[in-house]
């Protein structure tokens, strides 16, 4: 149990880190950042304790983040508000994205309705949630059906998109789906008509109010089907050119340790020409243009200055500083191309082995 809560909080937390500032960077409306990070959150805890052999925690941080980051975008750029601008492409992509994580198991429409059903009450937890932080009751539990509602006809759609690959075994869909779907779908142009027109202009103006519905009810279809191809064909492009990065791990452990050396070695080196730099302007006062005040300065520049690069306000104008500025450069260039070279020789035989493990397991 404490392993899955250290799982969970280590999603939640990758996740929040990644949709928050995005969120915040696409609108200033606390709602609709707080509506991204609970369905990003919602959706990615949610995958990630599922696990399996496709799924994980990092493919969970991986979907909850793209999901988080899609309902702030859709919920803080839509010119129009509503659930039925927000929840249907949101929850068709999570869907398709889920799908092509683990396309072996969506092989009926009882599956694809089953997996629906999962990542809708995921998503109207998150934005449950969101709105009951955001102290809006009303609109919370409005958003936290509307999933529900709308899982249907983005099952039905997305089954009838899948059913020509390889592993589907449904001809039609059943009965029940494509009746529920239908008269929810109905339901829902009902609604947005009352939104938009109000039911008592609908009579004098029948025909405009039908290619109204109908010009809305395509769209609709169009946006459901292309996030959820969007999300699935994404996720199957991006599933085998990430599984590369649980080999670099390895590599990556054995090379963490040496990193970690250089770092400290770079920053020693950072610290002492700080206080060399600051001495020599203590000593011989002019030896720099615009001379910094504190320590704080004098490491900006060494930092910079390590670097290669001009810092903004202090430049060495005395010979003394020039041939400073030298040698630094000089110790930071040697550092690194000296402990590479110590590195590799060190790892080198460690990085053969791992290579030759992997190639027997290809093989």
């Amino acid at each position: 149990m404490s392993r899955l809560i250290r799982r969970a909080t280590w999603v939640a937390a990758a996740v929040a880190l990644v949709v928050v500032p995005f969120g915040y960077a696409i609108t200033e409306v606390h709602r609709d950042v707080l509506m991204g990070a609970g369905c990003g959150l919602a959706i990615g805890v949610g995958i990630g304790l599922r696990g399996g052999a496709q799924a994980g925690p990092w493919m969970g941080i991986l979907i909850g983040s793209i999901v988080g980051i899609a309902t702030a975008l859709v919920a803080g750029v839509a010119p129009w508000d509503g659930f039925l601008v927000l929840v249907p492409p949101v929850l068709a992509l999570a869907v398709g994205m889920h799908d092509g994580l683990r396309e072996t198991s969506f092989s009926r429409y009882r599956h694809m309705s089953r997996e629906t059903f999962i990542v809708s009450a995921l998503l109207a937890l998150g934005f449950f949630l969101a709105r009951i932080v955001s102290g809006e009751l009303a609109a919370a539990v409005t958003l936290a059906v509307a999933p529900f509602v709308c899982m249907p006809w983005i099952a039905l759609i997305s089954g009838i998109l899948s059913h020509r690959r390889q592993g589907w075994h449904d001809t039609r869909p059943p009965r029940l789906l494509v009746l529920s779907a239908v008269l929810l779908f109905a339901t829902l142009l009902l609604l947005l008509v009352d939104e938009q027109l109000g039911y008592g202009r609908v009579s004098p103006r029948i025909v405009p109010i039908l290619l109204f519905v109908g010009v809305q009810g395509l769209a609709l279809a169009a946006v459901t089907a292309a996030t959820f191809l969007l999300g699935r064909v994404g996720m199957m492009w991006l599933q085998p050119r990430l599984r590369v990065y649980g080999r670099l791990a390895e590599y990556l452990r054995i090379m963490w340790v040496p990193i970690g050396g250089f770092a400290v070695g770079y920053l020693m080196i950072i610290v002492l020409f700080a206080g060399f730099y600051g001495m020599l302007e203590r000593f011989s006062p002019g030896a720099f243009a615009d001379a910094a005040v504190g320590i704080k300065e004098w490491i900006f520049f060494a930092f910079f200055t390590g670097l290669a690069q001009d810092y903004a306000t202090i430049a060495p104008v005395s010979d003394s500083a020039r041939a400073l500025v030298g040698l630094h450069l000089i110790l930071s260039a040697g550092w690194i191309v000296v402990l590479f070279a110590a590195v590799m020789s060190f790892m080198g035989p460690r990085l053969d082995r791992i290579a030759r493990r992997h190639a027997e397991e290809e093989s």
